[in-house]
C-alpha cells in the first residue's frame, strides 16, 4: 500500500500544505501526478508532492493518526507521466517561497489550463490525432479502376491524410486488401508562419563588443543597454546562435504578446523550425500543443512573453528579457510573480546567462548592474550612426499652439502630420489612454458617472456606445440621461484613442489612420494584421496606447507624436515618472530608423517636468540621476523593497480592523530597518463589494521578517472574514 502526500486545488493560505490518502492499486503512480480526490465531501483535483510505502493496513493507519485514509482508486490517477520536471518544481517552491504564494497556485499558473492541478483540466482540450494513410503493397491486382486511382495516389505521396485521399469506403476496402494501413499521428494546431532563411548581417564594432562581453561576463546576469534602433536583437541573436552551438537551449522573453509575432519571425529567419511560441493567446488546443513539444524536446528555442519564463525547456544556456523594464514582466493576481525575477532564479538553476536589455532599463536593474551585482554591456548608438529624431517640446498651457482647427492636436503637431502626409512618410501617435470622452458628469447636478464596482471614472467608448471602466471590466449602456435628476444635458471631458482617430479623420479625411489599443487587440488578427499592414505602408498614421511604443521598427515612419505626455504623471504610484520618461524614450525612438532622419513632438502641460525634457532627449542617464535622488529621499527601490498587504472584506470596519492589528502584531517586533505605511485607502477602495486597505512594508531585508510574517499570514487567514494578499516587488500601490 503507498501513501500519497497531495495539495488539493485550492489555493487558500490555510491549506498550504498535503493531505495523505492511501493508494493500493497497480496503476504506476508518481509524484507531480494529478489525481482526483474527496476532499471534505466534495470531488477536487490534487497533485501528489510525496509517496510512501505503508506495510500498515487501513486501520492500523486510522488507529495511529485518529482519522481514518480517503481512499484514491486507479480511476483517479490522471496522469502518465510527470508533469514538471525536478528542475521545474524546484523552481515552483522558489517561486512560492519568495512570493509568500501557496505552491498549488504556482502550479496553476505554471502548467497550461488543460494540464493544471483543477478539476475543470478533464474538460481541456486534449491531444487531437490526425489519420493517414501509408502504403504497404503498391500492387494492383483484382481491384477496381476507381481503387487503383487511389492506391496510386497514396503510393505516390504516401504517407497522406485519409481526408485528402479521396472517397472513405474506398480507402476502407483497400485496407481490408492489405493495400494500405491507417496510422494515427498527433496532429498540431499552431503552425508558425515560413520564413525565408536569413544570412546573418556583419556586426557592428559596438555589437560586436557588446556581445563578447556578454560571453566572457563571469556574472550571471547581465543589463546590455542601447538605446532605440541600435540593434539589441541582434546581439540577441548571435548568442542564441553561439549557445546552441554548444547544445543548449534558449528562452527568449518579450514584455507584450504583440510583440511575439515579429520576435518569432526574427528567429524562424535564423533558425528555422526549432522554434517555439508560448503565450496566453493561443487558443488552449494551440497553447497544449505548443507545450508539449517544447517538453518532448522538439524545440530548442521558445519565444513568449512573460509565462513562458516557465516553459518546459531543458539544457538552458540562455535567457534573455526584451525590454526588460516594462511593467508587463510582473503579473497582476496572485502570484504576483515579476518574470525578471523568476528568469533570474531559474537562469541561477540551470547556469545560464541572463541578458535583460533595454533602451531605458528599470531603476533596480540600471542599480544592480552600477553596482556589480549584474554585469553590463552597452550599445550607445543607432546602427549606422543614426542620428536621434529632432524633438520638439510643445506647451498646451500656451493658447498660440493651438488653431480653431483642433484643441487636441497643436499646430505644430499638426503642421508637421500635413508635412508628413505630402512627403509619403508615415506617423506614430501615441496616447496612453483608450476610449472616446474619459469623462462623463451631470453638469446640472454634478454627478459623475462612476464604476459602482470600484469607484473608478467610467470611459465612453463611441464603437460600441458603452461606458466602461478600465479597472475592473464593468460596462452599462450610455445614458440618455443623469440618474440622479433626470438632465438630459451631459458633459463629457477627456479623450483616448477613439477620440483621436475620429479628429484625425475630420481633418485629413484622404488619410488612411488605424488605431491600435487593447480593445482592438482583443481579436488577435487585428493586432497581427494592423501591425503588418502598418509596417507595409498600407495605413499614413498609426494610433495607439504604449502597445505601439515599444519593440517595433517601422522603417517608414518619420514622425512620432506624444499627444498627451502627462496622463502617467498624474497616477499616484512612486514610479509615475519613469513610466513617463520610459514611455516618452521609446515612442521618440520608434521614428527615423532607416535612412531618413525622424522627428518627435511631446505635447504636455509640464513641458519642465525632468521627465519629459529628459525623455523627449532620451537622456537616460541625466534622468536615471535625478529620479535616483528622489527615490532616495522618498525611500523608495532600488533603496529598499517593498511588500504590499492588501485587505479586503464585505464590511468596511472589519476590514480596517484586521489591517491595523496586523500592523500592531508585525510593528511589536521591533525589526530593524523595516518602516509600515498606512492602512492606507487604495486608489481604488472597493472592488466587487469589497471595502479594500493597504498596508505598506519598507525593508532592506526579506530574511528578517520573512517568517514571521509567513506565519501571521497563515494566522490572519483563517479568520475567513476578511482577505488578504501579498505582493512581493509591487509596481503600485
Amino acid at each position: 500500500m503507498k501513501i500519497l502526500d497531495v495539495l488539493v486545488q485550492y489555493s487558500a493560505r490555510a491549506l498550504d500544505r498535503t493531505f495523505s490518502y492511501i493508494y493500493r492499486g497497480h496503476k504506476r503512480v508518481e509524484p507531480r501526478f494529478r489525481v482526483r480526490i474527496d476532499f471534505n465531501g466534495h470531488p477536487v483535483m490534487g497533485f501528489i508532492l510525496k509517496i510512501y510505502e505503508s506495510e500498515k493496513t487501513p486501520a492500523e493507519l486510522e488507529k495511529e493518526n485518529g482519522y481514518a485514509f480517503k481512499e484514491i482508486l486507479e480511476g483517479d490517477i490522471i496522469d502518465e507521466e510527470p508533469l514538471l520536471t525536478d528542475s521545474l518544481m524546484e523552481l515552483a517552491e522558489k517561486v512560492s517561497s519568495y512570493y509568500y504564494s501557496p505552491l498549488i497556485g504556482v502550479l496553476q499558473t505554471m502548467l497550461p489550463p488543460s494540464l493544471s492541478p483543477r478539476l475543470s483540466s478533464l474538460h481541456g482540450v486534449k491531444i487531437a490525432y490526425e489519420n493517414w494513410v501509408e502504403i504497404l503493397d503498391p500492387s494492383e491486382d483484382g481491384l477496381t479502376d476507381k481503387q487503383i486511382e487511389i492506391l496510386r495516389l497514396v503510393s505516390k505521396n504516401s504517407p497522406i491524410l485519409k481526408k485528402e485521399a479521396g472517397s472513405p469506403s474506398i480507402i476502407d476496402k483497400l485496407v481490408e486488401k492489405n493495400k494500405v494501413k491507417i496510422v494515427k499521428k498527433e496532429k498540431q494546431r499552431y503552425h508558425i508562419p515560413e520564413s525565408e532563411k536569413e544570412i546573418p548581417h556583419e556586426m557592428s564594432l559596438e555589437q560586436r563588443k557588446a556581445y563578447e562581453k556578454i560571453l566572457e561576463e563571469k556574472r550571471g546576469v547581465v543589463l546590455l543597454q542601447g538605446v532605440t534602433g541600435s540593434g539589441k536583437t541582434e546581439v540577441y541573436l548571435r548568442l542564441s546562435e553561439k549557445v546552441l552551438s554548444e547544445g543548449k537551449n534558449v528562452l527568449m522573453l518579450v514584455p507584450e504578446i504583440n510583440l511575439t509575432p515579429a520576435m518569432v519571425e526574427y528567429f524562424s529567419r535564423r533558425f528555422g523550425k526549432s522554434v517555439a511560441i508560448l503565450h496566453s493567446q493561443l487558443t488552449p488546443g494551440e497553447r497544449y500543443d505548443e507545450y508539449r513539444r517544447i517538453a518532448r524536446g522538439e524545440a530548442r528555442i521558445v519565444v513568449g512573453a512573460r509565462s513562458a519564463v516557465f516553459a518546459p525547456l531543458s539544457e538552458i544556456g540562455l535567457i534573455v528579457l526584451d525590454e526588460e523594464h516594462v511593467d508587463s514582466y510582473k503579473q497582476d493576481n496572485a502570484p504576483f510573480y515579476h518574470a525578471r525575477e523568476v528568469a533570474i532564479m531559474r537562469g541561477e538553476m540551470e547556469h545560464a546567462k541572463v541578458v535583460l536589455g533595454s533602451a531605458t532599463p528599470s531603476l533596480e536593474s540600471k542599480a544592480r548592474a552600477m553596482r556589480g551585482v549584474y554585469g553590463y554591456a552597452e550599445l550607445p548608438h543607432r546602427i549606422n550612426e543614426k542620428a536621434l529624431p529632432k524633438t520638439t517640446i510643445v506647451d498646451l498651457t500656451d493658447r498660440n499652439n493651438f488653431s480653431k482647427k483642433s484643441q487636441k492636436l497643436s499646430k505644430p503637431l499638426l503642421e508637421k502630420i500635413e508635412e508628413k502626409l505630402e512627403a509619403k512618410e508615415q506617423i506614430i501617435l501615441l496616447i496612453n489612454r483608450r476610449g472616446y470622452w474619459t469623462n462623463v458628469m451631470c453638469p446640472n447636478c454634478g454627478h459623475i458617472f462612476t464604476c459602482p464596482s470600484c469607484g473608478g471614472n467610467l470611459t465612453y467608448h463611441f464603437d460600441d456606445e458603452m461606458l466602461k471602466c478600465h479597472h475592473c471590466g464593468y460596462v452599462e449602456t450610455f445614458p440618455k440621461s443623469c440618474p440622479e435628476c433626470g438632465s438630459t444635458r451631459l458633459m463629457r471631458t477627456g479623450y483616448g484613442t477613439e477620440r483621436v482617430v475620429k479628429e484625425l479623420n475630420d481633418l485629413f479625411p484622404s488619410a488612411r489612420v488605424a488605431r491600435l489599443d487593447s480593445d482592438v487587440s482583443k481579436i488577435s488578427k487585428n493586432l497581427e494584421t494592423t501591425l503588418h499592414d502598418f509596417h507595409d505602408g498600407k495605413y499614413d498614421i498609426l494610433v495607439g496606447t504604449q502597445m505601439i511604443a515599444k519593440g517595433h521598427d517601422f522603417p517608414l515612419v518619420t514622425l512620432s507624436g506624444v499627444v498627451l505626455a502627462d496622463i502617467g504623471l498624474a497616477l499616484p504610484t512612486y514610479r509615475a515618472a519613469e513610466r513617463t520618461f520610459e514611455l516618452i524614450a521609446q515612442a521618440v525612438g520608434r521614428s527615423g530608423r532607416s535612412t531618413k532622419t525622424g522627428e518627435a513632438i511631446i505635447q504636455t502641460y509640464n513641458p519642465t517636468h525632468y521627465a519629459i525634457v529628459y525623455g523627449a532627449r532620451q537622456d537616460y542617464e541625466s534622468f536615471f540621476k535625478k529620479e535616483m535622488q528622489e527615490r532616495k529621499i522618498s525611500q523608495y527601490p532600488p533603496y529598499v523593497y517593498l511588500i504590499l498587504l492588501e485587505f479586503s472584506s464585505a464590511n468596511e470596519e472589519k476590514c480596517l480592523s484586521a489591517a491595523y492589528s496586523f500592523k500592531k502584531d508585525l510593528e511589536s517586533q521591533g525589526f530593524e530597518g523595516v518602516d509600515l505605511v498606512g492602512p492606507l485607502l487604495p486608489y481604488y477602495s472597493m472592488v466587487g463589494g469589497k471595502y479594500k486597505r493597504i498596508i505598506l512594508i519598507k525593508h532592506k531585508n526579506k530574511e528578517l521578517i520573512s517568517g514571521y510574517l509567513k506565519n501571521l499570514l497563515r494566522d490572519y487567514s483563517k479568520t475567513g472574514s476578511v482577505d488578504i494578499s501579498i505582493n512581493v516587488d509591487p509596481l503600485d500601490y
